[in-house]
C-alpha cells in the first residue's frame, strides 16, 4: 500500500505552498496518495508540541511525513514533493535549475524579508515604536527593490521561470498575495501585478488556499479573521513565544 502524505500546516504563506502543491499536482492529473492534513494552531504554541517537534525540529509549519521520510521546510518539502510526484511542476530538465535559483531567491531574500516586514507592521507590539521606525524603512526598501528584481524577471513571461508555472511560482505567490496585510505596495510593478492574478486564477492555488482555513463561508479579509491572524502573529513574533520555544527544544529543561 502506497504511505499517505501527513501535511502539518496553518493559514500561513508558508503552509499554502505546499497546500498549494498537492492541488495543483491533483490538476495536473498525478496520482498521489491519500492525506492526512492536520492544522496547527500557532497561536495556542502547538507547534512547539512534542510531536510536531517530531516532525519539524525547527518548531515552524509546514512539516510533512512520508512513509519514514520526514521534513520541515517549505521548499525542502516542494523540491522532495516535485522528485517523488514528478511533472511540469518540477521540470527534470536544465531548466530544473532556473526553477532552484528563483525558489532558493525567495526562501533567502523575499520570504525573510516580506515576513520581516509584516511582524514589524503588524506583530510586533511587544517593540517600543520609536525601535521599529528603522526595521520599517530598511525592509519595505528591500521590498521593493526585491520586487523590482521579480518584475524584471516576469517581463515577456507568463511565469516566474517561463511558460510553465512551476514551484518558483508556487513558492513566492504566497507571500505577494499578503501584500495589502504587509503594507508592501506591488502595484507599482504592472507584471508584478498581472503574474499575481495569473496565479490567484488557477483552480488548484484556489482550493490550495482553503486549507488551514476553517470554513469556507469565511471571510479571510474579515474584520474577524484579521484580528485572528494578528493575534497568532502578535504571539509568534513576541519574545515570549521565541523563550517559550527554546524552553520546549531544551531536553534539560523538566
Amino acid at each position: 500500500m502506497t504511505q499517505p502524505l501527513m501535511l502539518w500546516t496553518a493559514a500561513t504563506p508558508n503552509g499554502w505552498k505546499i497546500s498549494i502543491m498537492i492541488e495543483e499536482l491533483r490538476e495536473l492529473g498525478i496520482a498521489l496518495p491519500a492525506i492526512e492534513v492536520i492544522t496547527v494552531d500557532i497561536m495556542k504554541g502547538e507547534q512547539f508540541s512534542d510531536a510536531f517537534s517530531v516532525v519539524s525540529a525547527n518548531q515552524k509549519i509546514p512539516g510533512l511525513v512520508h512513509g519514514d521520510m520526514r521534513l520541515m521546510e517549505s521548499c525542502a518539502i516542494l523540491q522532495y514533493l516535485g522528485e517523488e510526484f514528478p511533472s511540469s511542476l518540477y521540470p527534470s530538465s536544465a531548466n530544473r535549475y532556473d526553477v532552484l535559483k528563483w525558489l532558493t531567491w525567495q526562501a533567502a531574500g523575499l520570504g525573510p524579508t516580506f515576513g520581516n516586514k509584516l511582524s514589524y507592521t503588524r506583530y510586533m507590539t511587544d517593540v517600543p515604536e520609536e525601535q521599529k521606525v528603522h526595521p520599517l524603512i530598511r525592509f519595505n526598501a528591500e521590498s521593493q527593490r526585491l520586487l523590482r528584481v521579480l518584475d524584471k524577471q516576469l517581463e515577456g513571461k507568463s511565469f516566474v521561470c517561463g511558460e510553465d508555472f512551476t514551484i518558483a511560482d508556487i513558492s513566492i505567490f504566497p507571500w505577494i498575495r499578503g501584500y495589502k496585510w504587509s503594507k508592501i505596495d506591488i502595484t507599482v510593478h504592472s507584471n508584478v501585478m498581472a503574474w499575481k492574478e495569473r496565479v490567484h486564477q488557477r483552480s488548484g492555488v484556489k482550493r490550495g488556499l482553503a486549507y488551514g482555513v476553517k470554513s469556507e463561508k469565511e471571510e479571510q479579509w474579515s474584520k474577524e479573521t484579521k484580528q485572528k491572524y494578528a493575534s497568532a502573529g502578535q504571539f509568534t513574533a513576541s519574545i515570549e513565544s521565541i523563550a517559550r520555544g527554546a524552553i520546549a527544544s531544551d531536553p534539560t529543561h523538566s
